[in-house]
């Protein structure tokens, strides 16, 4: 069945959107939108939650195994065709990057960091990767709109860790999220170079799920099982929220808007997340917020506007949390 959408004065079939004089807007749209840019942007808040309490490599692994085996095993009975030896190990180096080494240093770096904090930081996804497009795989033009937006976000991370005596800020985990970062940004490009399933979920949920398990070899490798975690009520709902809000509905969701829209206006919500997360954790979690850090988030949502607003997409669509989830 196709969905049907009047934009500006014409109708226009199996496209669900709005634009500019719209007279119907597809309540899906704004349903998914409102999944990808809040409950992504939750995700900040629910990680600092979880990893006060359960030890981080722990909470990423039951995250992501969780929610990937949840994943791959639906798409598979759906009649999805079984991975080939070379998508296996492609997806495997995908979860090592954008799982492993993204999400084990985020969620041990939000033990010490506000999740307001960790969300700006994190919201300079895309400098590194369009950096990284230029400058290493050469897949990009240096355009004048993207190296102004490379250099506004540089700006504003510089000022929000730099000397930053109101916050007092751990600036060490501060650069582990940030270098945790390049390793996502490395695992998005990758993504549009290696060859992997064709079924977007079906991709995301065999890199969770690798990813996961790596996370979960990791937690015990490292003694986090030595004793058994004290799992509280306030925990184990923010890994529930995680895998099922996070990585489930927001991610079908996002998949969804993807197969309708532009990939331009789906990834607005890498500006849009970092602004939630700084919301929530002010009103809900009393995080401080000064002055320096909003001026700090609006040079990075700016520079991200700029580098998503110059035309191709930096990051492949097949990028399972294209955002940041964080």
């Amino acid at each position: 069945m196709q969905d049907t959408v009047v934009i500006t004065g014409k109708t226009r079939r199996g496209t669900a959107g709005w634009g500019i004089g719209a007279r119907r807007v597809d309540l899906r749209v704004l349903l998914a939108f409102g999944a990808i840019y809040f409950l992504w942007g939750g995700t900040f808040l629910a990680i600092r939650i979880a990893v006060l309490q359960v030890p981080p490599f722990l909470t990423a692994g039951m995250r992501f195994f969780t929610a990937g085996i949840l994943l791959h095993g639906v798409m598979r009975a759906r009649g999805e065709p079984r991975l080939s030896w070379l998508e296996w190990r492609n997806t495997a180096i995908i979860g090592l990057c954008m799982f492993v080494l993204t999400y084990g240093p985020l969620f041990w770096a939000e033990q010490f960091v506000s999740s307001s904090i960790t969300s700006v930081i994190e919201a300079s996804l895309p400098i590194t990767t369009i950096t990284l497009e230029v400058c290493v795989f050469r897949t990009q033009r240096l355009q004048w709109r993207a190296m102004a937006g490379v250099l506004l976000g540089f700006f504003g991370i510089v000022l929000l860790l730099v000397n930053n005596r109101d916050q007092q800020l751990a600036v060490i985990p501060c650069l582990v999220i940030l270098a945790a970062g390049v390793a996502w940004s490395f695992g998005a490009v990758l993504s549009g170079r290696l060859r992997l399933p064709r079924s977007r979920p079906l991709t995301a949920g065999t890199e969770m799920m690798l990813g996961g398990a790596v996370l979960l070899a990791l937690s015990a490798s490292t003694g986090e099982l030595h004793s058994p975690p004290r799992m509280t009520l306030s925990a184990g709902v923010a890994i529930l929220y995680l895998i099922v809000c996070g990585s489930l509905i927001a991610y079908t969701a996002y998949v969804w808007l993807l197969g309708r829209m532009s990939v331009t206006r789906v990834a607005s919500h890498a500006y849009i997340n970092p602004l939630v997360a700084v919301g929530l954790g002010y009103f809900l979690a009393g995080e401080v917020i000064t002055a320096r850090t909003v001026v700090a988030a609006a040079l990075v949502v700016g520079s991200v506007f700029l580098i998503l607003s110059r035309g191709p997409p930096v990051c492949d669509a097949r990028g399972p949390e294209a955002r940041t989830d964080q």
